[in-house]
């Protein structure tokens, strides 16, 4: 899928979406037991000018879901955050709200899907449904190089909205696949599980990001 030649305005799901009726329904009962959380579709964090976008799979119920701030809010963030700032994408202290004053610079930050599904688990149906909110924010992205997809589920979801087969490119940490000016770079998600069992450790997430930093060199 061609990357639009220059930024358009772009917007993503609606606050009150109804596309997805399982997470409407886990949204409405969050809202009456949570009315201070953001409780609806997470908007993405980061230019359209940017070079990288960084896909998650959903928002955490006490992160973004909480915060309205995409891996804000919760371990993960904590995980990301620190290497996006050790790595020169952000600037300014990261402190688990939005308003942190933190910044991005040449990346930008979403979830393949927009709103939090129950037990952090959307379905192939809301994913496919939310896929083309992703669609529009990648041809609206006219400088993107890389996306790097943090999990199976994201990395499936660029790969589907690209038109590809997923057996022809599969998920692997630290995996690059070239396809057509696009980089998909693979990582494991950055979660508590995964960083806790090591199937993800800082040495590990850091050489993805060294081999980003080395494709997208510091402006």
């Amino acid at each position: 899928m061609p990357v639009a030649a220059e930024a358009t305005a772009w917007s993503g799901p609606d606050h009150n979406c109804t596309l997805c009726p399982r997470l409407v329904a886990f949204r409405e009962d969050l809202r009456a037991k949570e009315p201070d959380w953001h409780n609806a579709p997470v908007p993405s964090f980061g230019g359209l000018d940017a070079r990288m976008l960084i896909l998650g799979l959903a928002p955490g119920m006490k992160g973004a879901n909480r915060t309205g701030r995409p891996f804000t809010g919760d371990y993960a963030g904590d995980t990301l955050y620190d290497t996006l700032l050790r790595f020169g994408f952000a600037e300014g202290a990261y402190q688990r709200a939005p308003d942190d004053g933190l910044t991005l610079h040449d990346c930008r930050i979403a979830n393949a899907v927009r709103c939090l599904p129950p037990a952090n688990k959307p379905t192939p149906l809301e994913a496919r449904t939310c896929g083309p909110f992703l669609v529009s924010e990648v041809q609206a992205m006219p400088n993107l190089q890389i996306i790097l997809a943090l999990g199976r589920i994201a990395h499936d979801a660029v790969l589907r909205l690209l038109g590809e087969k997923l057996a022809a490119h599969p998920f692997g940490h630290g995996a690059m696949h070239q396809i057509g000016a696009l980089t998909i770079a693979d990582s494991y998600h950055c979660s508590r599980y995964n960083t806790n069992t090591g199937r993800l450790t800082t040495e590990m997430f850091d050489a993805v990001f060294t081999e980003i930093r080395r494709r997208i060199p510091a402006a």
